[in-house]
């Protein structure tokens, strides 16, 4: 029998391991789910909504076992309490546009036509969510798939291997018949295989590229819906009259909370020439006052990277750029507790370019490169040299000019004057190798569901 295991960052010991689904087990945890579906689509939506709200609060209720469980599975320090804030800004904030959002369109309405769109559930919605932010990640599709009628099958990385048992625990807990709502452990082949039998009618997957190219690939053929959402390297600009202070508090949380392990987090900064100096002064200072160290002690504010493997990737690029002519700014001595292994320090890099990998592929650390320009044109070239586009955040008192700027990048989302943070009012979506598809908003329902057309005609003269 395969076992999936959780290496914890923390010591590097099994934390926790569960045996993979065979084939034909998870055949049936899908079949459970289909015939479960009719039924739950037809139960009145305002129903629905408030379950899924039930089983977020009994999630909340379980904070003192999820807080430190994600400490050991993937290392965020207990201070930050988890991921509490934003799982329940987006539960909430779809439910509150759940009847909106599916409300059908009238087109006519009168003695001799109905006409209109409806929106139907696709069936069964496969959730594949990642380690980084898997609460926050999986909610995402969760929530709104089953306010729209779907049932979903859940499966996480093996690094937050914990995770969906909890989602499942608490929904299970507080309402949703289980078979509504399943949580699975399965191997890449038996996933793919599930996949490539069309054995769900929609799929959302939080990951690599080359794992959403391996979706794709399973997915060939099947017509299942695909939502994507690969990799990043995004860009922060700060123009010439960018409020400093903030600049720097944002961009920087931005490029090292989490350990850097966020899919929008900044990767590139390009600064005009004007407050580069400044610029870069004050990101040193900010930076090296992380304390690096055991995410279960509440002192700690930088926890180690989710695996040895992860911060091996960080630490080759940083020397490839160095070797290349980067200056790396923070000095290693202020944190001892970096090990060669999980546990990683920040580190700001100057000097750098686009030849450079640093500045091209996805670092996913606490690393960041700071660049001078010296017009719009210049930045917006530089933002726009990248296979990814997730997030872009612009720094400037112009609104206008970040507008117009805007429109100019490619990229899913534009910020001014913020950085790192997914509004669940707007479609969080991306362009290249980020993906594609959209969740959340009103066209994340959209995405979930499938438009179905009634042309009734009342009379026959």
């Amino acid at each position: 029998m395969a076992m999936i295991q959780c290496i914890s960052p923390v010591d590097g010991s099994v934390y926790a391991e569960r045996a993979a689904l065979s084939l034909d087990a998870a055949k049936d945890v899908v079949a459970r789910a289909r015939k479960a579906q009719k039924a739950w689509a037809k139960r009145p939506l305002e129903e629905r909504v408030q379950l899924v709200l039930k089983g977020a609060a009994r999630l909340n209720e379980m904070s003192d076992v999820v807080v430190p469980e994600l400490g050991w599975q993937m290392g965020r320090p207990v201070k930050y309490g988890g991921e509490y804030k934003g799982f329940n800004e987006r539960s909430n904030y779809v439910a509150s546009i759940a009847a909106d959002a599916l409300a059908p369109v009238v087109v006519e309405e009168s003695d001799r036509f109905e006409r209109r769109i409806e929106r139907e559930a696709h069936g069964v919605v496969f959730v594949v969510a990642p380690w980084n932010y898997p609460y926050m990640t999986a909610i995402n599709t969760i929530a709104p798939a089953l306010m729209a009628g779907n049932t979903v099958v859940l499966k996480h990385a093996s690094q937050t291997l914990l995770v969906g048992e909890r989602l499942v625990q608490a929904f299970t807990e507080a309402g949703v018949p289980e078979d509504m709502f399943q949580n699975v452990f399965l191997d890449h082949e038996t996933t793919s295989a599930l996949i490539a039998a069309g054995s769900f009618n929609f799929v959302n997957f939080t990951g690599s590229v080359e794992g959403g190219r391996s979706m794709e690939r399973a997915a060939a053929g099947t017509f299942t819906g695909l939502g994507l959402e690969l990799g990043g390297k995004d860009p922060g600009y700060v123009m010439e009259d960018a409020d400093l202070e903030a600049a720097v508090d944002t961009l920087m949380d931005g490029a090292t909370y989490n350990s850097g392990q966020c899919c929008c987090g900044i990767e590139r900064v390009y600064v005009h020439e004007s407050l580069y100096d400044a610029f870069v002064e004050k990101s040193v200072a900010w930076v090296s006052n992380y304390k690096l160290g055991n995410p279960l002690d509440p002192e700690t504010s930088l926890g180690p990277m989710a695996h040895k493997r992860f911060a091996k990737v960080v630490r080759e690029q940083i020397a490839d750029a160095v070797s290349k002519g980067a200056k790396a700014l923070v000095d290693p001595k202020l944190f001892p507790e970096d090990d060669g292994g999980a546990y990683l320090a920040p580190q700001i890099l100057v000097d750098v370019d686009h030849s450079m990998a640093f500045m091209r592929e996805e670092t996913f650390g606490p690393a960041v490169g700071i660049m001078k320009v010296k017009s719009d044109e210049e930045a917006l070239a530089l933002m726009n040299d990248s296979q990814y586009g997730l997030t872009a955040s612009l720094w400037t008192r112009d609104a206008e000019r970040a507008g117009r700027l805007g429109r100019e990048i490619e990229t899913g989302t534009v910020f001014m004057n913020r950085a790192d943070y997914l509004d669940p009012a707007l479609c969080w979506t991306g362009v290249k190798e980020t993906g594609r598809g959209g969740s959340l908003s009103i066209i994340g329902f959209h995405n979930l569901t499938r438009p179905k057309s009634f042309h009734l005609k009342k009379v026959t003269a």
